[in-house]
């Protein structure tokens, strides 16, 4: 036996197991067959043996490499990744060489990138020395600050006051819209769970810093670049879709048929949702957005991580973010993940709504301005009264998903979005189906009074006009807006976009204003003011979902979740309308250009948005006595005047024609 063992020695040279080698099947032959010839034998194993060897000597570069790369692994990996660098650097000079205007956005990706990989290795080795450095500052600041930060707020309130006063004296209707904002703070302080327990440190701070992502996007001319940028380059993403979609459905079918045009968007951003989840790059946004807003508003780590995520996913993905840590927030912090739901959209339906023609820069300004807002009010709403376990606590960890591979990760985001989608299609069957049904009872009980046209629209625009009057829109634009706040709040916003999609079409499609006393589209600043307003997923369907995905993840405080979720709502409902007070304030109208060459020169077989207003700017200066037509204004002794006219009188009805 102890011929036969094996040794560590052996096994490194090369030697064979004995209990397979040919001389055991010589004697275990011989004990069958009988003795054999030897030479025979010998000249195989011989054969054998060098077979072996040659085996083993081809295969000893191959180890020697193996080793080679185990023990140098980490140099390896610098140099592999050292020459990537030198060959992205070489494509990032060459195209800004051949064309640094088309190589702008990418220009400023790199900065960011670079920005932020030079902070964090700036904190890693000099942040302490700097901190300690700034220590006798920062003690001399907080000995000052009792006063100091009152001198501050009155000196950026003063400011402020002077700025919109300053900016708003051409258009001071849009003052309507600051007067809209300090109401609804007011209101929602006068619906404060604990009046006395206010933290105004959160309620301004978020209140700033949304006014300032407001002021940013809607009105710096970087701001309106970037996001007027990004949102293009969404589009042409998510018009990518059509690719998978005509495939599997044919362009007929997704040409002709709303299903099959919008739901596919859907499960194309889900899976890229997905994909960017694995690799970290959306946790590593929400983690930044969250430190922004936990430093300055002095929230927890939970609440803030939560608000955050809203801004990238839905109400129900989002508190998967904090998902250990549900059982033990406070009843505070519960509401403030829940009005974080209820405030924004997902990232996933975002999609189809650009989809339907919703403008993308708004959607996307929408949901960034609503995460501070939906903080500070809910803060307001329900103040924290209890002993936060995660107050002070810095970082909160992140999981990065089960996926072993990008492609598992894609394949799963794909797989989860079909859920979505069919609650998608059978909310839209459901609610529009009942809608009809509403209106035709209240239509017939209006028959019974001699009320004719009766409907829940018509209600909704008499009930919530006050209301979308405060927020910035027209008063002739209010019953419309109202219409679609209501069919938001009772409905879902899937619905209300749509009718706000059909408006914008009718108005960029040059349709008259009113057809009879009918009003067919709203003007382009109620439109921005809409698309804020119905941005978020606060309406009473709404209220099952997140008590179903909250309890799910914590059974033993749905008590808690059922006691809290109709503040939350009414707070998701005053976040979106405050974000379209501010989008009413800051609104620039567009400039039309000059009527005069645009009517001279425009084909008139189709109508546009342009060609109805310079139409009514061409009839306002059109004037008739005594059977003479003369024109004033820009129109005077102009040979092209009266041939335009009749153009416009074409396509729209004027006294003049």
């Amino acid at each position: 036996m102890e011929e036969n063992q094996i040794s560590l020695d052996d096994l490194e040279k090369g030697v064979n197991n004995p209990a397979f080698t040919s001389l055991e099947e010589e004697k275990l032959s011989e004990a069958c067959d009988g003795p054999r010839d030897e030479s025979k034998e010998e000249r195989r194993r011989e054969g054998r043996g060098r077979f072996f060897s040659c085996c083993r000597k081809a295969l000893q570069p191959a180890s020697k490499a193996k080793r080679f790369c185990k023990a140098h692994a980490k140099t390896l990996r610098r140099v592999v990744l050292g020459l990537l660098g030198v060959a992205y650097l070489c494509y990032f000079i060459a195209a800004c060489w051949l064309n640094f205007q088309r190589a702008l956005a990418l220009v400023v990706m790199n900065a960011v990138v670079v920005f932020f990989i030079c902070w964090s290795l700036f904190k890693k080795h000099c942040g302490a020395k700097v901190l300690l450095l700034l220590s006798p500052v920062w003690k001399c600041l907080q000995k000052s600050w009792p006063w100091l930060k009152w001198l501050l707020w009155v000196a950026l309130l003063a400011g402020l006051i002077t700025w919109l006063v300053l900016d708003n004296s051409r258009n001071p209707e849009q003052l309507i819209s600051l007067a809209g904002f300090c109401f609804l703070v007011l209101f929602l302080f006068a619906c404060s769970k604990h009046h006395s327990a206010v933290s105004w440190r959160a309620v301004f701070w978020g209140l700033g810093l949304e006014f300032l992502f407001g002021l940013f996007i809607l009105r710096t001319t970087p701001g309106v670049q970037a996001f007027q940028w990004l949102g293009d380059q969404v589009q042409v993403f998510l018009s990518y879709t059509t690719a998978g979609s005509s495939f599997v459905f044919g362009n007929t079918l997704i040409e002709e048929v709303f299903a099959f045009q919008t739901l596919p968007i859907v499960v194309f951003f889900s899976c890229v949702m997905s994909v960017l989840y694995y690799l970290g790059v959306m946790q590593w946004l929400i983690v930044k957005i969250s430190w922004l807003l936990q430093v300055s508003m002095g929230t927890t780590s939970t609440e803030t991580l939560s608000v955050a995520g809203n801004i990238f996913v839905g109400q129900t993905e989002a508190p998967l973010l904090i998902r250990p840590y549900l059982a033990d927030m406070t009843r505070s912090e519960i509401h403030a993940v829940m009005a974080g739901g209820f405030s924004t959209i997902a990232g996933s339906v975002m999609g189809a709504y650009i989809s339907f023609g919703i403008d993308a820069a708004s959607l996307i300004a929408a949901s960034v301005m609503a995460a501070p807002c939906a903080l500070a009010m809910s803060k307001l709403v329900y103040p924290e009264v209890e002993e936060s376990k995660f107050k002070g606590k810095a970082n909160i960890r992140l999981s990065r998903g089960e996926e072993q591979n990008i492609l598992e990760a894609a394949s799963n985001g794909a797989a989860a979005s079909v859920g979505l989608v069919a609650n998608i299609a059978a909310n839209l069957i459901a609610f529009l189906a009942v809608l009809e049904f509403i209106n035709a009872a209240l239509g017939w009980f209006g028959e019974m009074v001699d009320v004719e046209g009766l409907s829940f629209q018509v209600i909704c625009s008499y009930v919530l006009m006050p209301v979308a009057f405060l927020m910035g829109a027209d008063w002739a634009d209010s019953p419309l807006v109202a219409e679609l706040l209501g069919i938001k709040i009772f409905l879902n916003e899937f619905v209300a976009y749509q009718q706000l999609a059909t408006y914008k079409n009718n108005r960029l499609s040059g349709l008259e204003e009113w057809n009879g006393s009918q009003k067919q589209w709203i003007s382009e600043r109620a439109e921005s003011i809409a698309t804020f307003a119905l941005c978020g997923f606060a309406n009473f369907s709404s209220i099952g979902i997140i008590l179903g995905a909250l309890a799910s993840l914590v059974p033993q405080r749905k008590g808690d979740f059922a006691s809290i979720v109709l503040r939350a709502l009414l707070t998701g409902i005053c976040v979106s309308m405050l974000n379209a007070c501010l989008a009413g304030l800051l609104h620039v109208p567009t400039e039309v250009g000059d009527c005069v060459t645009f009517l001279s020169t425009v084909n008139f077989n189709s109508t546009s948005y342009t060609m109805y207003i310079c139409c009514k700017q061409l009839f306002a200066s059109s004037v008739l006595e005594n059977g003479t037509l003369s024109f004033t204004g820009a129109w005077a002794d102009l040979a092209e005047s009266t041939l335009c006219l009749t153009q416009c009188c074409g396509h729209y009805n004027h006294t003049s024609c």
